[in-house]
């Protein structure tokens, strides 16, 4: 009998803070599994970087690929925040100078190639002799990605091809999903000959792994606050004969100390590498006020009718004196870009009149892009207001709203994922504006201001 140890972690979005008892953790038990002669993998599933935090920002994801150097990952796929939050370059240059294999099935350049850098699958063979083969895919967000100038296939189509072509070839299947847990479950149900699935993206937890149709499911949230551990026992026919899945929970590991003073002396460097001046502003700018500013902006960079932006994109103002990059990433840290959504003019009187509401001054939002805590006041630039009776009329440019005409309205991309104005969420005609972020926006906006 032969036992496979597989470690693996997703979801880390540059939470660095972690990563030293993770460290300590992957470095011990690979040496007590190679002292053993039992084989171990390390594979990450996915946003394992976020251009929220400076040093990530600064050197645009290839600290975290030196990371996972360091910790000798045999394998990681991409997420969203690899495959759409870098620049075309950024990615493509990404690992470069990675010593583990990116395993990504369903991603190609314009031209119908794969990437030098990505393979749709490997083939790990143990010392005892069992091939294990391992598939990577991504989430399906194809018009984002052919923005970028990637193209994206269907993940289950791409998925079924590789499964075909390593059948009969290999005696272990695993797939690296960055899809989602109900996708995982989908494909679950529906290819049985696929051993283990290891999950992310939306960021779910399965303590001791879920069984599904003989599949055996692991996924180990977000942020690093736990590891992954799947254990297979294969006989002597290469046949598995049992498997368990177990999460590490990274607070109660112990910590690695000298790599923490070099986790915790990555935000300062990526403070520094982020000094550059944008603009220098001779007055405090409240944070409401940076929002009224980059909406008015949206309009124009856009090139729409009308713009509707929540306050709570803005984290905090900015003081008087030079403005960096740093300064910017922190009071504007979303990977969130414009979008330019078709609305008519009833669907948009129906969000203008919902935007009074007080609930989104309070409301708590976590993911879709968005780094803050509060969604915040909705506010709107393009549109002015007049009381007529007991009546609301709106204008767009000097023109009163007619209900039947159609509109581009300028929204930040988060409006478009999550369904917080169902007309917005529904909407058939999105155009999203990429690689540029809001706080990119932002800068040029400030510098127009001071001239």
């Amino acid at each position: 009998m032969e036992v496979i140890h597989i470690y693996h972690t997703n979801d880390l979005h540059s939470h660095f803070e972690n990563w030293p008892r993770i460290y300590e953790l992957l470095r011990e038990r690979k040496k007590w599994h190679d002292e053993a002669g039992e084989a171990v993998y390390l594979f990450d599933i996915g946003d394992h970087l976020d251009l929220s935090h400076p040093y990530t920002e600064a050197t645009k994801g290839r600290i975290n690929t030196e990371l996972l150097n360091k910790e000798r990952y045999d394998a990681v796929t991409i997420g969203n925040n690899e495959g759409i939050t870098l620049p075309y370059e950024a990615l493509d240059h990404l690992y470069d100078d990675a010593l583990f294999d990116v395993i990504v099935a369903n991603l190609y350049k314009n031209n119908g190639e794969r990437p030098a850098w990505a393979i749709p699958h490997q083939i790990y063979k143990t010392a005892k002799g069992t091939k294990v083969g391992v598939i990577g895919i991504t989430a399906y967000f194809e018009q984002l990605y052919e923005l970028l100038g990637w193209k994206l296939t269907e993940p289950m189509q791409e998925l079924s091809k590789q499964i075909e072509e390593l059948r009969g070839q290999v005696d272990i299947i695993i797939l690296l999903s960055h899809l989602g847990i109900n996708d995982d479950e989908m494909i679950a149900t529906n290819h049985p000959e696929i051993d283990v699935i290891l999950g992310a993206h939306t960021h779910h937890i399965f303590h001791q792994g879920k069984i599904i149709n003989n599949n055996l499911q692991g996924a180990a949230g977000k942020y690093g606050y736990y590891v992954g551990h799947i254990e297979l026992k294969v006989d002597d026919l290469k046949e598995v004969i049992d498997k368990k899945a177990i999460l590490y929970e990274t607070s109660k590991l112990p910590i690695a100390n000298e790599e923490e003073a070099v986790i915790e002396n990555y935000y300062l460097q990526g403070k520094q590498a982020l000094s550059e001046k944008v603009v220098t502003i001779d007055e405090y700018y409240a944070r409401e006020v940076l929002a009224k500013m980059l909406c008015e902006k949206l309009v124009s960079w856009c090139h729409s009718d009308c713009a509707i932006l929540n306050e709570g994109l803005i984290l905090n103002g900015l003081q008087a004196g030079d403005v960096t990059f740093f300064d910017l990433l922190s009071i504007c840290p979303h990977p969130i870009n414009p979008c330019n959504v078709t609305l008519t003019g009833a669907e948009l009187k129906e969000i203008l009149l919902d935007m009074k509401a007080e609930k989104w001054e309070t409301m708590q939002v976590k993911g879709l892009g968005f780094r803050g805590t509060l969604m915040g006041k909705m506010i709107s630039a393009g549109i002015t207001q007049e009381k007529s009776g007991e009546r609301d009329r709106y204008y767009i440019q000097s023109k009163e709203i007619k209900a039947n005409h159609s509109y581009v309205v300028t929204v930040p991309d988060m409006l478009t994922f999550g369904n917080f104005f169902p007309s917005i969420y529904r909407a058939a005609k999105k155009d999203y504006f990429l690689p540029e972020f809001m706080r990119n926006i932002l800068a040029v906006t400030l510098r127009k201001e001071t001239g």
